[in-house]
């Protein structure tokens, strides 16, 4: 395998020698101090060119990176299924190699590049041959930090968990399985979400959760991120109203806790009632012809 030396030589020496190319960025997590380096880390790499026209058109320039064990064009995928691209002005190659390592290669027109490359902070410039790119700051991942919630965000995330849980119910019952994990997969986001945030307390919302909230793990009691990961089941029906349970119990402890951080109302007779449901739902006989009346918590009057 290549070591990293060798990949950041081949990719500068490709752009010194190509006159066509007149800078050379990188973005993604190499270029994040905060990411853990690992083998399988990609090299995500722009090229910015005069012209990005005969770099699609002619793919052997790209042999010089290494042997391709497989590869995608998103964008030629996209110009297969009827979508818009313009390849004048970005086209990319995903390229596994098979020494193992991986490039997401990209080359762009310099408006482009110009337009493009202050939107994201980790961007590293390797090469600028004419000065054509503006003045970048140190890269940082402060453009993917945990951001607060607002009152209505968090509204519409409880109510969305809460009420999604619904469809999880009923296809539980009907022994529906893909239509569950489909389900469970409009609830999921919500947990993640309120996770993030709380992560994003414990922070001081200096932190990025990463992709699907890979390094939450680095921010939450252990006991919550093995509660997260319980609430991933496989595709059993007992197995999944263990993991229902679980997420249930999380997402409203740890809504409880952002309400009370950010001074939210956390609408708990919701919570109660949609659990309510699913308790019926868990214990309805496969047999019922109806569905019984459920009791609808209502919070003690105040008065």
């Amino acid at each position: 395998m290549r070591n990293e030396q060798e990949m950041y030589h081949l990719i500068l020496q490709t752009a010194k020698e190509d006159d066509r190319i007149r800078a050379v960025y990188l973005n993604g997590s190499r270029t994040n101090n905060d990411a853990p380096k690992d083998l399988f880390q990609d090299y995500d790499v722009v090229y910015v060119v005069n012209d990005t026209i005969p770099f699609v058109e002619d793919r052997h320039w790209i042999d010089r990176f290494g042997k391709r064990l497989y590869w995608q064009e998103p964008d030629f995928m996209d110009k297969l299924l009827g979508k818009p691209f313009d390849a004048s002005s970005c086209y990319g190659w995903l390229m596994q190699f098979a020494d193992g390592n991986r490039m997401d290669l990209h080359v762009v027109s310099i408006p482009y590049a110009k337009q493009t490359i202050l939107k994201d902070s980790l961007c590293v410039v390797l090469l600028d041959k004419d000065g054509l790119l503006p003045k970048i700051p140190v890269s940082t991942d402060q453009d993917y930090w945990i951001k607060p919630p607002t009152k209505e965000l968090f509204f519409c995330t409880c109510n969305e968990c809460w009420w999604c849980l619904n469809n999880v119910a009923k296809g539980l019952w009907r022994d529906e399985l893909p239509y569950v994990m489909e389900a469970l997969g409009w609830v999921r986001p919500m947990l993640l979400r309120m996770l993030c945030w709380k992560a994003g307390i414990a922070t001081n919302f200096q932190k990025s959760a990463g992709k699907a909230g890979k390094y939450l793990y680095r921010y939450l009691p252990h006991e919550v991120y093995q509660a997260y990961l319980d609430t991933f089941p496989r595709a059993e029906v007992s197995n999944v109203w263990r993991a229902v349970w679980v997420l249930c119990r999380l997402f409203d402890e740890t809504a409880k806790e952002i309400a009370d951080y950010f001074h939210f109302t956390y609408n708990e007779t919701e919570a109660i009632n949609s659990q309510l449901f699913l308790k019926m739902a868990e214990q309805l006989p496969k047999d019922a012809t109806e569905i019984p009346e459920i009791p609808c918590y209502e919070p003690p009057s105040s008065i």
